[in-house]
């Protein structure tokens, strides 16, 4: 299976109108090769930013990163082409005007030939029941069908490794089952950060980030139920 170690890592950022840097992420050290591993914690804990250090979207401000032995700034082309990510907003990586243009884009780099590039983009579209919105403008299509198509693009690759910010969001419940037999099916590792508690039970291990820190780290009934627990003492506390 698949090894991200975290050594010791903290993600620092100076923001506007600040004299201090903001803590994103502190002493971070995990060693992550779990086949499902899911992430959650309240909007703005840090899980994202745990998540972007995979790939090399955001780098260490101390520590180090690594992929199968491959690090993250040093090595970023190496671990890109081994990790898959995918946004939770979906515009954020469609850029062609088309699902079938953005699925065959995302093959021009491994299949050369246009015939067998056409043939493979039309098979990770219609995995996803997406083949009769190939041809439509990534405009006409549903929050739900554009988060599909996203994921549909960075499977075609075949990564190794899957990283998925929040995937479900913007699925209805639908495309959220859907969502959920395609990722249990999956040979690749998979890594995401979720608020659908449902889809973290369906993880092998499940870290809660809160306020820039890993709180918890074990089996994902343990870790759901850690997590209600602190939004109720946060909730109590008002």
């Amino acid at each position: 299976m698949d090894s991200i170690l975290f050594d010791d890592v903290t993600v620092a950022v100076t923001m506007d109108g600040r004299s201090e840097p903001k803590v994103l992420l502190q002493d971070i050290s995990l060693q992550v090769s779990e086949r499902r591993v899911a992430v959650i914690g309240a909007n703005g804990s840090g899980k994202s930013t745990l998540l972007r250090l995979i790939n090399g979207l955001v780098v260490p401000s101390s520590g180090r990163v690594t992929v199968n032995g491959a690090d993250t700034v040093r090595n970023v082309r190496r671990v890109r082409a081994d990790v898959g990510f995918v946004f939770t907003d979906p515009l954020s990586q469609l850029v062609m005007p088309t699902g079938r243009e953005d699925v065959e884009l995302s093959l021009r780099r491994t299949v050369r030939n246009a015939t067998e590039r056409r043939a493979k983009a039309e098979a990770a579209l219609a995995r996803f029941g997406l083949l009769p919105l190939a041809d439509q403008s990534i405009y006409e299509l549903s929050g739900g069908e554009r988060q599909l198509l996203a994921l549909a693009a960075v499977l075609a690759v075949d990564p190794q490794i899957l990283v998925l910010d929040e995937p479900s969001t913007l699925l209805d419940l639908r495309n959220r089952e859907l969502l959920r037999r395609t990722l249990a099916d999956l040979d690749q590792q998979v890594i995401l950060s979720t608020h659908d508690l449902e889809l973290a039970l369906d993880a092998d291990r499940v870290l809660v980030v809160d306020q820039g820190s890993v709180v918890f780290d074990g089996g994902p009934a343990e870790g759901a139920a850690w997590y209600k627990a602190l939004c109720t003492r946060e909730v109590a506390r008002g």
